[in-house]
């Protein structure tokens, strides 16, 4: 049985990067008439830099059904953030996704504590790029809302809601159920933590990394399968719309949709085009054909992959 959570509204820090991270915690608080009373964003670490973060400052602007949500754009979370926090005293603090550690001193100011929403199944992949779960082929995916602690993702467990990856990976097969995990998974955490749950431990030695893409991740490899290929293109352009990239007849392309084709007897070789309608080709590949919507790239520097 879930705790409800405290009958007045809480007052809710909020830590975000990825305007749709933020949609999820004010959809949240106004299903639940709770108050955001601060968003915090950044522009990011100089090494990874995340300019989304303007487009949670101007979801956060007034509109004719809702009032302005107060913002912070910083990368000095104890020299600026702390004593804003401090003097608004709220009554809980979540982050998903943020980029930076939130510190100790943040962590202990509101009541009930700090949280963090990491849209994977926890303990695996942990880190920045939660994409790599598809990319990968993962079984599951999902969220996990875990006490915040000093190293990223390393939490007790409040509440983990996963689902099966299912056998075609696109954005529509994913984004159909994870939208629904992520806030099953908030919503039953948020109210364990306001009970005071301390939360499952997690097992540590079934850790995973989800790391950033290299340049060779985004280059797809027509050898490769049907369903592998499709995984590949979607977890690349799902987030960062045509990241995937391939070589036909030796033009390198940006591959925006891969589509897996039935079953085709061919004696062509892998990688070679079967039909061309504009943007839209077919592909031979290590177990059949693909439909795949591409564009050419014109950037020097890819030609030479």
């Amino acid at each position: 049985m879930v705790a409800s959570q405290p009958d007045a509204p809480l007052r809710v820090v909020t830590f975000n990067v990825l305007p749709i991270a933020f949609q999820l915690v004010q959809q949240w608080a106004e299903q639940t008439g709770n108050k955001i009373v601060l968003a915090v964003t950044t522009p990011g670490p100089s090494t990874r830099r995340t300019p989304t973060y303007r487009e949670v400052v101007a979801k956060a602007a007034p509109t004719a059904d809702a009032p302005a949500i107060d913002v912070l754009v910083t990368t000095r979370l104890r020299r600026v953030a702390l004593p804003l926090i401090r003097a608004l005293q709220p009554d809980l603090i979540v982050s998903f996704s943020f980029p930076y550690r939130i510190p100790p001193e943040i962590r202990a100011v509101p009541r009930y504590g700090a949280v963090n929403l990491h849209p994977a199944p926890l303990p695996a992949y942990r880190g920045p790029n939660v994409m790599r779960l598809f990319y990968d082929g993962w079984p599951t995916f999902g969220a996990t809302l875990h006490w915040t602690e000093d190293d990223f993702d390393t939490g007790n467990i409040l509440s983990q809601h996963a689902a099966p990856l299912p056998d075609e990976v696109t954005p529509q097969t994913i984004m159909t159920r994870w939208p629904q995990l992520i806030m099953g998974a908030f919503a039953e955490g948020i109210a364990k933590a306001c009970a005071g749950d301390p939360g499952a431990p997690q097992d540590h030695t079934q850790a995973s990394y989800a790391a950033p893409f290299t340049e060779a991740d985004y280059w797809l490899d027509w050898h490769e399968s049907r369903r592998i290929l499709q995984r590949k293109s979607t977890a690349l352009n799902l987030m960062n719309a045509a990241q995937a990239k391939a070589h036909i007849e030796g033009q390198a392309c940006s591959v925006e949709q891969i589509i897996p084709l039935p079953d085709a007897a061919s004696d062509r070789a892998i990688g070679t085009l079967l039909e061309r309608n504009g943007e839209n080709v077919v592909i031979r590949v290590g177990d059949g054909q693909v439909a795949a919507v591409v564009r050419p790239l014109q950037s020097d520097s890819t030609l030479s992959q």
